[in-house]
């Protein structure tokens, strides 16, 4: 079982990403380079874009990322099944590069958040939520001042059908109301995936959120729902 871990200039939190696979979870991790062409992808069960300000976030947050080489073969990897986790900047690649619908804006206050918060889990048919309970309320970290989803009225409405919301903000009782809400996602939303689910996106740091002694190790659920889908283990650890 092998992860990627993709690097952008001006991204940080790749770093955290590698620690956590290779000592939290103790799995294979590597680094890849955003100007390669990856010729042998299809060598890795998952591949993580990280959070940080990729060039700076200079024109939009991810828009700049999405054009490196190394996402024409992420687009290849994804299309043939293959696992792809963008977590917050790496989300905002995702829905640049149209792996993902929508568009993340700035945040409703104008402000950068950088805090706890809490997500429900709204689908738990994932390999990124496997080994959560449909309901389950999570404490994660976050950081961003462009986290705010939004996509038309249909595509809000395609998403719900088809089960593609995988989390949205809530409060400490699993209640999704307007105060839990950090950056003005449009229905709480802080997480989706394509049609398939394959591919998933969110503006949580799960890898900040893997260790007690961060607060929190509610994060380390996705990471392993990811190892328990390509062991095969179904659903909700069954």
């Amino acid at each position: 079982m092998k992860f990627g871990v993709v690097i952008f200039p001006g991204s940080s939190g790749e770093g955290d990403c590698f620690y956590v696979i290779k000592n939290i979870i103790n799995k294979e991790v590597d680094y890849i380079w955003h100007k390669d062409l990856i010729k042998d992808i299809d060598t890795y069960d998952c591949i993580i874009l990280p959070g940080g300000s990729s060039y700076g976030d200079y024109l939009r947050p991810g828009a700049i990322a999405s054009k490196s080489p190394v996402m024409e073969s992420i687009k290849e990897f994804a299309a043939r099944g293959g696992l792809v986790l963008g977590i917050c900047n790496g989300f905002q690649i995702l829905l640049e590069s149209g792996l993902l619908p929508g568009i993340l804006l700035q945040n409703e206050n104008i402000r950068f958040k950088c805090q706890y918060t809490q997500v429900r889990v709204e689908n738990n048919k994932t390999p990124f939520t496997g080994q959560c309970s449909k309901g389950q309320v999570l404490k994660v970290a976050m950081a961003h001042g462009y986290g705010r989803y939004y996509a038309p009225e249909d595509v809000i409405k395609d998403l719900n059908k088809n089960g593609q919301i995988i989390f949205r903000y809530c409060d400490a009782q699993g209640e999704i109301e307007i105060s839990a809400n950090p950056n003005g996602s449009v229905e709480n939303i802080a997480g989706i995936s394509n049609k398939k689910g394959n591919v998933f996106g969110t503006m949580i740091h799960p890898e900040r959120s893997s260790e007690e002694i961060l607060n929190s190790s509610q994060g380390r659920v996705i990471f392993d729902s990811i190892i328990g889908y390509l062991k095969g283990v179904t659903v909700n650890g069954k």
